[in-house]
């Protein structure tokens, strides 16, 4: 007999008789827990992540949302834009939406339905102006993050972005005391 590529008979190809376990697992580096695919792949792979749990879960958006408050708190003009008198609801409410957004909890969701942000700014007037100051409380509660440089850049991408898509109105000469729409004249 001769040896043929698919077997003694040229019917189909012989089986590889090597372990699973021999097999060097693929896809795994220094530090990575391995995780076995579905039934039958044998290749070993990292669980994905989220950029949630790369840059450390709730503690650190805790800690965003606290800082980015702390600096609303101390900003008359924008802290106009929040009718609440305790801030804590707005900060609960931004993190929540934030830990969702980028992997975490769906908290948000299941409290308060689709996120649908800007019919939810919608009674207020978010103003070029008013941007710029939630902007540069938002840039001051980063920079208190020890985030790595990409996972920075990507958050600060998004908030920039969002920010931006937040304003439904032409800058006002008024005092922003006074921005929210008939809501407190009604």
């Amino acid at each position: 007999m001769t040896d043929h590529p698919h077997g003694p008979h040229g019917s189909a190809p012989v089986p590889d008789r090597t372990s699973d376990a021999a097999r060097p697992a693929l896809g795994v580096g220094p530090g990575q827990a391995a995780q076995l695919r579905p039934a039958g792949a044998g290749v070993f792979t990292p669980p994905p992540s989220t950029f949630y749990e790369d840059v450390g879960g709730a503690p650190t958006f805790r800690a965003l949302t606290d800082a980015f408050y702390d600096g609303v708190a101390g900003d008359p003009d924008l802290r106009a834009l929040y009718p609440e008198e305790d801030l804590g609801p707005a900060k609960d409410r931004l993190r929540l939406f934030l830990e969702q957004y980028w992997g975490g909890p769906t908290t948000y969701s299941q409290e308060r339905g689709h996120p649908r942000l800007r019919m939810r700014h919608h009674p207020f007037a978010v103003t070029p102006a008013m941007r710029e100051r939630w902007l540069k409380h938002m840039r001051d509660a980063v920079d208190t993050l020890t985030l790595a440089p990409l996972h920075e850049q990507m958050l600060w991408d998004y908030l920039e972005r969002a920010a931006h898509a937040m304003v439904n109105a032409p800058e006002d000469p008024q005092d922003p005391a006074h921005a929210v729409r008939g809501a407190q004249d009604s």
